[in-house]
């Protein structure tokens, strides 16, 4: 397994992605025309955030996307993981296991990140239980909203 930032060439796979993980874990129905130049917009301005795919047997697997927070009580970026996605064909073989221990390797091995976040719908208990056995925690904070709509 493979596991490195997206390339700009990429976006096909996590447009698709992005539609059938909101229509699995949310019951959503993205638009197409919305979220293209969203993922594009992030290939153009790291700004905004990076992709990352995992790839196995030369196949995009899976993807992730991080963004940043800046934390004053830590001096540090916190990466946040968003945009969670393993095609069905490649669950269950360690395919975000990889992506998630890419992504701790690079906080480890920096000085400016801090820590990695990243939130889950409280009914996706099967995302609750990877995510707590690769060692995270979901017991420290709630997490507010307000989204335009």
């Amino acid at each position: 397994m493979n596991v490195r930032r997206a390339k700009a060439e990429e976006a096909k796979y996590i447009i698709d992605f992005q539609i059938e993980m909101a229509r699995e874990t949310e019951d959503v129905a993205l638009d197409r025309n919305i979220i293209t130049p969203g993922v594009q917009a992030v290939f153009e301005d790291e700004s905004k955030g990076w992709y990352f795919v995992a790839e196995v047997d030369g196949k995009v697997a899976g993807s992730l996307l991080i963004t940043f927070e800046w934390s004053d009580w830590r001096n540090g970026m916190i990466l946040w993981i968003q945009s969670v996605f393993v095609d069905k064909d490649f669950r269950g073989r360690g395919v975000y296991r990889a992506l998630y221990e890419h992504i701790q390797a690079m906080v480890k091995s920096s000085d400016e990140y801090c820590g990695i976040r990243l939130y889950v719908d409280k009914t996706n208990t099967n995302a609750l239980r990877v995510y707590e056995k690769l060692g995270m925690d979901s017991q420290h904070y709630g997490m507010c909203e307000w989204i335009k709509s």
